[in-house]
C-alpha cells in the first residue's frame, strides 16, 4: 500500500487512517521517528516510555499511551512536565512570531 500526503507548513502530517488502522496506532499513542540509513526515509515506531510508570494497560501490555504515562507520574513530575512543556511552547511562539 502506497498513500501520499503532503508534509504542511509546519512540519506536520496525518498518518492515513488506513495505516493508522492496520498498524493499531491509537490516539495518545507515543511514535519516534529514526532516520533509516539511505538518508531519504523514516522509520515510525509507537513507543513505550515507561516501565515502572503505575499505568493502565493498552490492548498490548508493552505499550503506553502519553495519557497513561503523564497520570503514572507523580503530581511532582507531573508539575516538572507542565514547567518543561510550557517553556518550550512560549519559546516556539516566540520563534514563530521573529519569523514572520
Amino acid at each position: 500500500m502506497k498513500l501520499f500526503r503532503i508534509l504542511g507548513k509546519r512540519g506536520r502530517i496525518t498518518i492515513p487512517f488506513e495505516i493508522r488502522q492496520k498498524i493499531g496506532f491509537n490516539y495518545n499513542d507515543v511514535l519516534s521517528f529514526t532516520e533509516n540509513p539511505d538518508g531519504t526515509s523514516v522509520t515510525v515506531k509507537r513507543e513505550k516510555i515507561c516501565d515502572n510508570c503505575s499505568q493502565h494497560h493498552t490492548e498490548k501490555d508493552d505499550e503506553v499511551t502519553l495519557y497513561d504515562f503523564l497520570n503514572g507520574l507523580s503530581a511532582e513530575q507531573q508539575r516538572a512536565a507542565l514547567v518543561h512543556l510550557s517553556v518550550m511552547w512560549a519559546e516556539q511562539q516566540t520563534n514563530m512570531k521573529m519569523e514572520v
